[in-house]
């Protein structure tokens, strides 16, 4: 008889915390005073915050 093997939840990405895009201002503003901003996604999540959670092995140490 098998068990059902439950997926594993997702789990934060320790590279960028769940916070996967931030704005960055480029330091001046154009000829309206407008602030323009780059949006950058963080490169270990691709920008989902969180990343696939390990597998566990059946008897591996914790």
């Amino acid at each position: 008889m098998t068990h059902p093997t439950a997926t594993p939840t997702p789990r934060i990405c320790p590279d960028c915390d769940g916070f996967a895009t931030v704005a960055i201002s480029t330091g001046g503003r154009d000829r309206h005073g407008h602030l323009p901003t780059l949006t950058i996604d963080c490169r270990s999540c691709n920008g989902q915050g969180t990343v696939p959670a390990r597998r566990v092995r059946e008897g591996a140490r914790a």
